[in-house]
């Protein structure tokens, strides 16, 4: 088989294809022919050497991927031969609270899916909806969890209600369609005018280019009387805005704490006086929450933004374009 590894001092160059024998299931494994994977920012991160966790020297990498289960080991249970299945981000994480001892994260400290193949153990896999293709199917496992855990944290938002999503990243997409599924009013926040109508085609009420309107937050407050809800994924940039855009007990739930230059978030003081606003984070989710959010996508069949799918030979074009920025959805690589 073909497969993927990061080697050497990191960058593009450290991502590097060899040929192996495919492997052979344990007890309670199975092996999965990967038909699809798909980038997030932790990629790209852990590719530069600027993630918080190390990885795993010679690591195959990236958490999603999608595929059917071609065999499977004494002991088996949960899954058959011919079952449609993607992994779970954090393997070990299957539900409760997270705790240092089950951090190990797919592409990261264990094997992840840039390959023809991978091994799992079955407990680290679920099962995926049928009307999704295997493009679509290998989208969630990172961006579309992170969204459904900023949504369904501790105070679901109610129908009605006005959620901010910030970009038109994954987890910015993918919280723009939950929140539309829970009935709520989205306001969309983009750095490129060009994107606005492609937003608002997926259901967002109100949108706001940053491009030309800068101070955007006062703007969403005095127009939305405050958001309930933000899903902030630019973190130190947007934050301050954010902050000004929430309701009086508005929620921000912060998934970047810190830019690529190393630069924190922080609080300004005049307008977090004024402000009851709860800031909380967010790390993906375990794999019941994975398990919940893809019973919601197959109830309502929804579908993921992709913005380009690349061929499994070209995976380090795939890098590069998901570095430029410039992406609407999810940036997709064929396994076929």
């Amino acid at each position: 088989m073909r497969t993927y590894r990061l080697e050497g001092q990191g960058g593009i160059d450290g991502l590097v294809m060899h040929e192996q024998s495919a492997p052979r299931p344990g007890a309670h494994q199975i092996v999965m022919r990967v038909r699809a994977t798909s980038l997030n920012r932790r990629d790209t991160m852990i590719l530069d050497g600027t993630y918080p966790l190390t990885p795993r020297p010679g690591i195959v990498p990236l958490s999603d991927g999608a595929g059917e289960v071609v065999a499977i080991g004494d002991g088996v249970t949960r899954f058959a031969v011919g079952d449609r299945v993607t992994g779970s981000y954090f393997a070990r994480w299957i539900d409760g609270r997270m705790h240092p001892g089950i951090v190990d994260q797919l592409g990261c400290t264990l094997d992840g899916m840039l390959s023809e193949y991978v091994l799992l153990d079955e407990q680290w896999a679920v099962r995926l909806p049928e009307h999704l293709s295997w493009h679509e199917a290998a989208t969630f496992t990172c961006a579309g969890l992170t969204a459904w855990s900023a949504l369904t944290g501790a105070e679901i938002p109610k129908p009605g209600q006005w959620v901010l999503t910030i970009g038109s990243g994954g987890v910015a997409v993918f919280a723009l369609q939950f929140a539309k599924l829970a009935g709520c009013r989205v306001a969309a926040v983009t750095s490129r005018a060009g994107k606005t109508d492609r937003l608002r085609a997926l259901g967002a009420d109100l949108v706001i280019a940053t491009s030309e309107t800068p101070e955007w937050g006062l703007r969403l407050r005095e127009a939305t009387g405050g958001i309930d809800l933000v899903v902030d994924t630019d973190g130190p940039a947007t934050f301050a805005q954010s902050l000004i855009a929430s309701s009086l007990y508005g929620r921000i739930v912060l998934l970047t704490v810190q830019d690529q230059k190393g630069k924190p978030v922080e609080i300004p003081g005049s307008v977090y006086q004024r402000s009851l606003a709860t800031i909380s984070r967010v790390f993906v989710g375990s794999r019941n929450g994975l398990e919940a959010m893809l019973a919601a996508v197959a109830t309502h069949r929804l579908k993921p933004v992709i913005d380009r799918v690349v061929p499994f030979a070209e995976a380090r074009e795939a890098y590069l374009h998901f570095q430029q920025g410039d992406v609407f959805g999810k940036v997709v690589i064929d396994g076929a």
